[in-house]
């Protein structure tokens, strides 16, 4: 018999990688260039050559030992110096390798800080919509998750309900931008008035609040969009960084958490976050890939292909009559659903052999999530079927 916290999870197990796997049966039976699977945020543009480059350098110049072996569970100082090092120079910062954490993934340096962070009954913050997978870090180490409601106008943090919500047993909030579902980025405005709410609570209640930023989708900014380096606003802020988006690694499973000095017990903090690695079965982040980001850490995916997707997508669902903010970054589309059952208007899209998850998966309902990190042939060939789906509706060009 599984536990009984596993049962659950188990039968609600998630709605993305279950709309990935009906892509797969469908493939099967339409074939696949016949069917449109936007669920899942995989990265369709390859790796930059600097990584391969990078791979081979490493393998072929590196003692064996060094590359496979194990080393500080908080990763090869060289490497987390040398990343310290690239976060200076574009942000202005001072970190040094000791403010740095290698992870396996953001996923996994955000069960790290929460590991190192929360005691039972502890409440987390996260701004609907969210990455529906919070709920699962949280629970496990029994914290209380917190959803402040979404300003459906400009998905920009909802901070007045933020400000009432707010309690003493407030341990940390969560942030993500550009965010996934919607691609907005969080204004510098909205940055500073998160900034102040939390500096005048973490007063009032004699008691630290930290800013837990997800950045993942750091580089993936349209139009020349400023992303916040948010420890520029905020002493308590921790940030976990992957590099699943911006090299195109998501299986690579490497990232990085930033703590920085002025942190309150910022020293407690990287020890805890050190130990958490070990204890929660990571051990350390993968050796080789840590290696590797040594000589390509100043490579970047191609930008304008998602660009290019964007604006196909979003310029022709707006024309069918579909409702949507312009995101401006990440690579994902949040259109209104046009019944107020978005599930129910999700399968509506699979009879025309297209997948898009519901709003509700990201704790917000009557949106649904369009992923374009595909091939642009692909959004091409979908588009007479985002056309009938909203003729269905009673949309008109």
């Amino acid at each position: 018999m599984i536990s009984k916290s596993m049962e659950g999870l188990v039968k609600n197990s998630s709605v993305i990688r279950a709309m990935f796997e009906e892509g797969k049966r469908l493939a099967s039976i339409y074939g696949e260039e016949n069917v449109y699977d936007f669920s899942l945020g995989n990265p369709s543009v390859a790796p930059p050559a600097g990584v391969k480059e990078a791979l081979l350098k490493v393998l072929n110049g590196e003692d064996d030992k060094l590359i496979h072996g194990y080393m500080n569970n908080s990763g090869y100082e060289d490497v987390r110096e040398r990343i310290a090092e690239s976060i200076n120079k574009l942000f202005g910062t001072s970190f040094s390798q000791d403010n740095i954490v290698m992870t396996v993934g953001a996923a996994g340096g955000l069960n790290v800080i929460l590991k190192s962070l929360i005691d039972p009954g502890d409440e987390v913050v996260v701004f609907a919509p969210f990455f529906g997978e919070y709920r699962n870090y949280i629970s496990n180490f029994d914290g209380k998750l917190v959803v402040i409601s979404p300003d459906i106008a400009s998905f920009q943090p909802n901070l007045a309900e933020l400000e009432e919500r707010l309690s003493p047993k407030t341990k940390a909030v969560i942030v993500n931008t550009p965010n996934n579902p919607t691609g907005v980025i969080y204004s510098e405005d909205t940055i500073k008035k998160l900034a102040d709410i939390l500096n005048r609570k973490q007063k009032e209640y004699a008691s630290s609040i930290y800013l837990i930023s997800d950045e993942p989708y750091r580089e993936l900014a349209y139009d020349q969009a400023e992303v916040p380096y948010l420890t520029k606003y905020y002493d308590n802020t921790i940030v976990g960084y992957s590099f699943s988006k911006s090299l195109s690694l998501p299986g690579e499973r490497i990232g990085y958490l930033v703590i920085p000095d002025e942190a309150d017990a910022s020293e407690e903090i990287k020890a805890a976050a050190n130990v958490a690695n070990r204890i929660l079965g990571f051990v350390n982040a993968p050796s080789l890939i840590q290696r590797a980001l040594m000589h390509c850490l100043d490579s970047g995916v191609d930008v304008e292909a998602y660009n290019r997707n964007r604006l196909l997508l979003y310029n022709s669902l707006i024309s069918y009559g579909y409702s949507c903010i312009k995101p401006q970054g990440a690579f994902y589309l949040f259109i209104k659903s046009l019944e107020p059952d978005d599930t129910a208007f999700c399968n509506a899209a699979k009879r025309h052999n297209i997948l898009i998850v519901p709003g509700t998966s990201f704790g917000c309902p009557g949106f649904a999530r369009i992923a374009y990190c595909v091939d642009y042939d692909m959004i091409t060939r979908s588009l007479p079927g985002f056309k009938k789906l909203a003729e269905e509706y009673g949309l008109k060009q």
